[in-house]
């Protein structure tokens, strides 16, 4: 595969799992096209013009020539300057790496983070908590995320792979859109009845299984194995946490747990005040399953796939 086939079918995934509808995700699309098509030709110069076809800022080719072919990838959660070295110190010894696959976005696309998390939105809609709700209590979480971004030095890692002649992308949303789908339709098909029972399912999956070895397995943090699940959650996807305002609003829609990735004290706090269990599945676990989702479709193509920086690498064969 080239790697800019590699780049559109990361989107295409992404978008056939978003949990906007496909209209929805194509409204935004054919609005970006219009507001491109009104601009002068100063203001097109400093826009990016992938967001024409890509409605997910976190995911980019970072450094590379879209049409290389590809046969070979390192790939893990965290891909920053030790593991770009890595790459090339692995190349060194008769495994070429032709292209690095982030999961956690760099560069461009880390500064973009706070772009995507208009999806909370809508799943918080999908939850019961109206629109217009969720877009305000949205809003100053999503300004915080975007000033807090501005000040890291986004681009070490891709400054680093483009010294050593290794191209880099990053693939963030569209695998939190596969392992959210992929988690909330194993709840809502199984209908688990307590909080033990979530906990026995996650533990059914390989990349969860294996987080138990490593003491990063799924954690009950508010409830307790007795307590009756209700209606399940799964909130993985929508770039970062969201607004702490939210679980008051979750709560009177009817939800009974949340199953996240990983959760802050403020966040914690506001999910127990609302008498909202919350159950930790586990953040690299998590992160795991959708990368491999996606990994797996490369794969399929005959791509080989390294899995290094916390990735646990689990094929499904279909």
């Amino acid at each position: 595969m080239k790697l800019g086939e590699i780049y559109r079918l990361a989107i295409e995934k992404g978008m056939s799992k978003d949990p906007r509808s496909k209209e929805a995700v194509e409204r935004l699309l054919a609005k970006e096209n219009k507001q491109f098509g009104e601009m002068k030709d100063e203001e097109k110069k400093e826009y990016d013009q992938d967001k024409l076809f890509n409605p997910y800022a976190d995911t980019r080719i970072l450094f590379g020539d879209p049409e290389l072919e590809v046969n070979r990838v390192l790939t893990g959660i965290d891909m920053e300057t030790g593991e770009v070295l890595l790459a090339d110190r692995v190349s060194g010894r008769d495994k070429k790496i032709d292209l690095i696959i982030a999961h956690h976005p760099e560069g461009k696309a880390m500064a973009a983070l706070y772009q995507v998390m208009r999806v909370q939105e809508d799943i918080l809609a999908k939850f019961g908590v109206p629109i217009n709700v969720a877009e305000g209590i949205m809003a100053s979480r999503i300004s915080e995320v975007k000033w807090g971004l501005m000040p890291l030095n986004h681009n070490r890692a891709v400054d680093a792979a483009r010294m050593l002649g290794i191209p880099i992308m990053c693939v963030h949303t569209p695998a939190d859109n596969l392992v959210n789908d992929f988690l909330q339709s194993m709840m809502d098909k199984k209908k688990p009845e307590t909080m033990d029972d979530v906990i026995k399912l996650l533990k059914e999956i390989p990349e969860f299984a294996e987080a138990v070895n490593y003491n990063a397995g799924p954690t009950i943090v508010l409830g307790s194995k007795e307590r009756r699940a209700g209606r399940v959650m799964v909130d993985m996807t929508g770039g970062t946490s969201g607004s702490e305002d939210a679980y008051a609003k979750l709560a009177i829609a009817g939800v009974g747990t949340l199953v996240v990735m990983h959760i802050g004290e403020k966040h914690r706090k506001e999910a127990e005040k609302n008498n909202i269990n919350v159950i930790i599945a586990g953040h690299m676990a998590s992160d795991s399953l959708g990368l491999n989702l996606f990994l797996d479709e490369i794969a399929h193509r005959g791509i080989e796939v390294i899995p290094c920086a916390g990735l646990m690498r689990h094929e499904r064969k279909e």
